[in-house]
């Protein structure tokens, strides 16, 4: 077990416009959304790919900064498209950071950070995982969001594995706890932690940072789930005030529902 690091440069861009503060956030504050979009397919339309839609989640929110899961750059199953560079387009924002967790049907699996505002210092770490357990390697992508106020904040997002044992998500939930560690920045990480509240995969991601939300709202969107596997957490824990936290269920657009945070600093 090593930690791998990749600093990213191809898939990571900053364009040139300029965005203002989300229309509706309160000064001071930071809309956050984590959203596990299924590789963009609808759970009701097998084959369907609606980058679309995805898009529209976010625009009707109008988040500052998203982390996105389960993306597809140029894969058979999603017509051969980088949902990435489509999804930034679409959305509007001014930079975005892709990072592939794995080499996936004819291109790239992985997570996506969309930032309002531009991005630094991007990089790819190559979480850990128990090779008997056939698991997908996963990886945090984060970047330096630098804020309109002048500030920076560390920004991570993850994926962590699927697998029934939670054997890998052990190994990468210890491996995000010591980046966090190695950085005095304060740090927002959001992403599907496939871990339930009270698990050992949660309460060492609890270690270390704050969550948004406690006995949270289910966000899977399967009947009859009645927990939350998706987060968005802080570092330091009085870097940030938590002024709203809401799962977006009205959205039929991913198996899973995005969760939108503001944050006040």
């Amino acid at each position: 077990m090593f930690l791998l690091l990749v600093t990213t440069t191809l898939l990571s861009v900053a364009c040139s416009r300029k965005l203002s503060s989300s229309p509706g956030n309160t000064p001071g504050s930071l809309k956050i959304m984590s959203y596990n979009v299924h590789h963009c397919n609808p759970p009701d339309k097998e084959n369907v790919i609606d980058v679309n839609a995805i898009a529209e989640v976010i625009k009707k929110e109008q988040p500052d900064i998203v982390a996105l899961q389960e993306i597809d750059v140029n894969t058979h199953r999603s017509g051969n498209i980088n949902e990435a560079a489509l999804l930034a387009e679409k959305t509007g924002y001014r930079s975005f950071h892709f990072a592939k967790a794995i080499d996936f049907d004819g291109g790239q699996y992985g997570v996506m950070i969309l930032s309002r505002y531009a991005l630094d210092d991007t990089k790819v770490y190559a979480l850990p995982t128990d090779e008997s357990t056939n698991g997908e390697h996963r990886v945090l992508a984060t970047g330096v969001v630098n804020l309109p106020s002048g500030g920076k904040l560390l920004f991570g997002c993850t994926h962590l594995d699927a697998l029934q044992t939670d054997v890998n998500r052990r190994l990468q939930i210890k491996e995000i706890v010591k980046i966090a560690d190695s950085t005095t920045m304060p740090f927002v990480i959001a992403g599907d932690f496939n871990a339930t509240e009270g698990s050992d995969v949660i309460n060492s991601l609890d270690s270390r940072f704050t969550r948004t939300c406690k006995q949270c709202l289910p966000t899977l969107n399967e009947e009859n789930v009645k927990h939350a596997i998706d987060f968005i957490s802080f570092k330091p824990g009085n870097s940030f005030m938590v002024e709203s936290h809401k799962v977006l269920r009205d959205a039929n657009t991913s198996d899973h529902y995005a969760v939108s945070v503001v944050l006040k600093f």
